[in-house]
């Protein structure tokens, strides 16, 4: 059996889970999309042979369950909406920049009793989720070392950078939410950050930073970011024990090895769709999964708030100059 999604916002993120729900997924498919603007709404109904509607009502009205990846500020209303109606919800991360917003959608949800999973993909990996159940298992030992590195090859448009929440929000916090998943939960952020092209610097945002954790069991963590690395896209994770360490570094998308004289050449991933061609459509494939078999979401509404607060707090470090507490998530 697979769950029929109302697909709402075309843009990137829109395209990526349309070309996974309509030939990547097992158990989730494309049924129908929305988007604010009815013109392109119409053309990617057409380019998937999906019907498409014209308001969000009348998607809610068609499916069971909907896809969210409209801009951010829309996520919050938009997943109460689907909550009210009685639609479970998949949504891109954050729900909300605003805190109460976020609570506000979550706990809509859960008096709902409709699921509702937030997209922080990289749970869905399968590097990552093998290094999760063997550090579940102990075969790990203890915590001593947490390092994650992202790395865009491009900077986005200045313009995206006044809507995005900020450096830390919008990028960093898919590295926070890994340390949490898999070392526990941050007793304290320190951060450092700075912006080499003055278009970031305009928005009072930065392009590159470097993030210390501790966590509530001792160990510690570093993190380093950056939306301009030119060279690729790369992102990578190391966690190391008292009995291993788990590593997993930036895959190469093709075999392809060339070699000259004195100098082997590999291609770099240009982007995170690159990337990850196996976690976008698993996380879909788990939502549907949740909706349909009543398992447990894998990354819920509580995951998203925490990953968000943890951005919130390195936000403050970095701007402050001081290293900064956080509290136990609720």
């Amino acid at each position: 059996m697979r769950l029929d999604i109302g697909l709402a916002g075309l843009g990137r993120m829109g395209r990526v889970h349309a070309r996974s729900l309509t030939s990547r997924c097992g158990r989730a498919r494309l049924a129908c999309v929305y988007d604010a603007d009815p013109t392109l709404a119409s053309e990617v109904g057409a380019e998937f042979d999906v019907p498409w509607v014209t308001t969000y009502e009348e998607l809610l009205e068609r499916v069971a369950a909907v896809a969210i990846a409209t801009p951010t500020a829309t996520h919050a209303p938009l997943t109460v909406a689907a909550a009210a109606a009685g639609r479970h919800v998949f949504c891109e991360k954050p729900i909300s920049l605003d805190r109460d917003a976020a609570v506000g959608a979550v706990e809509a949800c859960e008096t709902a009793g409709v699921v509702l999973q937030v997209g922080f993909h990289r749970r869905f990996d399968p590097d990552w989720v093998a290094a999760a159940a063997r550090i579940a298992a102990g075969e790990l030992g203890e915590v001593q070392l947490f390092r994650s590195s992202l790395r865009d090859m491009d900077p986005p448009d200045p313009a995206f950078l006044a809507h995005s929440g900020g450096f830390f929000a919008d990028m960093a916090v898919h590295d926070l939410d890994t340390a949490r998943w898999l070392c526990g939960e941050v007793a304290s952020v320190t951060a450092h950050g700075n912006a080499a092209d003055p278009a970031f610097a305009a928005y009072g945002d930065i392009d590159t930073a470097v993030v210390v954790l501790r966590f509530v069991g001792g160990a510690i963590g570093v993190l380093d970011s950056s939306r301009s690395a030119r060279y690729g896209y790369e992102c990578s994770t190391e966690v190391m024990g008292t009995l291993a360490t788990a590593r997993i570094d930036a895959p190469f998308p093709r075999g392809l090895e060339w070699r000259t004289p004195g100098q082997a050449g590999r291609a770099f991933a240009r982007d995170f769709e690159e990337r990850f061609p196996f976690a976008y459509p698993a996380e879909l494939d788990a939502f549907a999964a949740a909706v349909l078999d009543g398992t447990p979401a894998r990354v819920t509404g509580r995951d998203a708030i925490a990953a968000s607060d943890l951005a919130a707090a390195a936000t403050e470090s970095w701007r402050s100059g001081t290293t900064v507490s956080v509290e136990a998530p609720v």
